[in-house]
């Protein structure tokens, strides 16, 4: 039997997160403006559909190298106040076109960047009473943020909370200072602890820190420092992300060479010794790249089976409809994606020419949306039943995954092992037809590990 060391360089390739089916790269049925807005029409027919919103702030005051995001670098805060008239505009322009989406029930919202915080209080406070104004929220909403420590205030969580936010995201990434100064983002330990503290005596109830393995100068032991120190301030949530090194994508990235990246060998057992550090610690593993206490609502939402994932990642609750606002901003209407223009000035003059600022988009076929179907289950319940039109199909392609008891078949169910979890988006692929029809013909994805 193969030690976890030697599965996990077996099974070290390049694929999706699954955030999305059909994934980014294979996007090719484009909406033009008014398909998409038909889609939301069909979506929010229904009297008991729901709606999320995602609100993306593009702006940080300095560049993180590791970071592929979709960002705007600027300490000039100028910039706040014709970007959320050109937000706003867009939102007022879809509740013009859809009627429905001000009647329908709003149950997440996320603000996200870039960096939220970057906003002023005054700008964070006219956001949201623009945004909330005439909509049917839930009366058991969920609204999180985004937040880089550096950059953050207590009156601006203290506004964000009385607005109904009580789940917060930290960017932490590494404690190391050396690792810092390379990915340009010095950010002490007492910093982080700081923001966990004040986000807690707030009232946030769900505190989650972000943490990159595979950063340039990680070592064993200064990972195992880091996650020390990450136990001691005990986040409800640990998001733990492999770092996807495409400087040929993100030219911050060639900040550092990949001679000072840990090695193949290295980066896997960072991986390695945190997750067991996690699992030691009562942490429970909760699909990809995920960890949460018992008592946080995510963990709960895997045990109950009702656990979602969208382009916010991994969610508690499941909605008609996710409606992307601002730059690069990507919708979901189940059948059909949306995004906006990628670049600031251009999405600005868009909307305010267009009135919306349509990028790219994929239409979902028959095919699509079955897989799609597929990825979710796998990928939020670690089970799922094959039809039966490709389970021969698929069995095949994962069959070396079966050998090495990383899955089990019963029938045509599906199921990763509980050594199979660390795997979870290897097994995702032997359901991504599209993928395996074309292999990628540029570096596209991140190593699964």
């Amino acid at each position: 039997m193969k030690t976890a060391t030697e599965l996990i360089a077996k099974y070290d390739i390049p694929a999706p997160r699954y955030t999305s089916y059909p994934t980014v790269p294979y996007w090719s049925e484009n909406p033009n403006t008014n398909q998409w807005l038909d889609k939301i029409r069909g979506r929010l027919s229904g009297e008991n559909s729901s709606l999320s919103l995602y609100l993306h702030i593009p702006f940080c005051e300095s560049l993180c190298s590791f970071c592929g995001c979709n960002t705007s670098i600027t300490k000039n805060h100028s910039v706040e106040e014709p970007y959320l008239e050109a937000l706003l505009a867009e939102f007022e322009n879809y509740r013009t076109e859809v009627p429905d989406l001000s009647r329908r029930e709003l149950r997440e919202l996320h603000l996200g960047g870039g960096t939220p915080t970057y906003l002023s209080e005054s700008h964070l406070k006219f956001l949201m009473e623009s945004i909330l104004r005439n909509l049917n929220v839930s009366s058991r909403p969920e609204f999180s943020l985004e937040v880089d420590p550096r950059r953050t205030r207590d009156t601006q969580l203290g506004i964000l909370r009385d607005f109904g936010f009580r789940r917060i995201s930290l960017g932490v990434q590494d404690f190391d200072p050396e690792v810092q100064r390379l990915i340009n983002r010095t950010q002490p330990y007492e910093m982080t602890e700081r923001i966990t503290d004040v986000s807690r005596s707030l009232g946030y109830d769900s505190v989650n820190f972000d943490l990159i393995y595979g950063l340039p100068k990680q070592t064993i032991d200064g990972m195992k420092r880091t996650v020390e120190k990450t136990l001691k301030l005990r986040p409800d949530r640990i998001a733990f992300y492999s770092y996807a090194h495409v400087p040929w994508i993100k030219a911050a990235q060639r900040l550092f060479t990949e001679e000072d990246l840990p090695s193949g060998a290295v980066k896997r057992e960072l991986y390695e010794i945190s997750r067991r550090m996690f699992l030691e610690a009562g942490y429970v593993e909760i699909g990809m790249d995920h960890f949460a206490l018992p008592s946080d609502s995510l963990s709960e939402a895997a045990k109950s089976g009702t656990l979602h994932r969208n382009f916010m990642g991994y969610t508690t609750k499941t909605t008609d409809m996710l409606l992307g606002l601002g730059v690069s901003a990507i919708s979901d209407s189940w059948d059909c994606f949306h995004q906006n223009e990628k670049i600031v000035k251009k999405y600005q003059r868009q909307i305010s020419e267009n009135r919306f600022a349509t990028f790219r988009g994929h239409k979902l076929n028959d095919e699509d949306l079955i897989q799609r179907a597929l990825i979710l289950e796998l990928s939020t319940t670690g089970k799922v039943r094959v039809p039966d039109e490709i389970l021969e199909d698929v069995r095949l392609y994962l069959s070396s995954m079966e050998v090495d008891t990383l899955i089990r078949w019963e029938g045509n169910l599906l199921s990763l092992t509980e050594t199979g979890w660390p795997f979870l988006r290897n097994a995702c692929t032997g359901l991504d037809l599209r993928l395996r029809r074309k292999s990628p013909e540029s570096r596209v994805f991140s190593k699964s590990i």
